[in-house]
């Protein structure tokens, strides 16, 4: 993530407004909530990421076990066991 000078976009009237609470810090200003977007939604990392699951779950019904599938996609045990979890329901 950028950082804009706020000088650049906003008026001097909100600059000293906001250097009444935050003077000289950084901040951290939040979408609106309608124009936010789930959580992958730029990349293909939410889709990855549900097919190497799905993969897991495969090679889980198959025989693997946990170890096994941990050491195969370099996650914990505790994750291989969530994702099979989350994937039985």
């Amino acid at each position: 993530m950028g950082y804009i000078k706020a000088e650049e976009i906003l008026p001097n009237e909100i600059i000293e407004l906001i250097q009444k609470y935050v003077d000289g810090k950084n901040i951290y200003i939040p979408r609106k909530s309608d124009s936010r977007q789930e959580w992958g939604a730029k990349t293909e990392t939410r889709r990855e990421l549900n097919l190497r699951n799905n993969d897991i779950y495969k090679d889980y019904l198959a025989g693997m076990k946990i170890t096994d599938l941990a050491c195969k996609y370099y996650l914990s045990e505790k994750s291989i066991q969530r994702i099979i979890r989350n994937l039985r329901t």
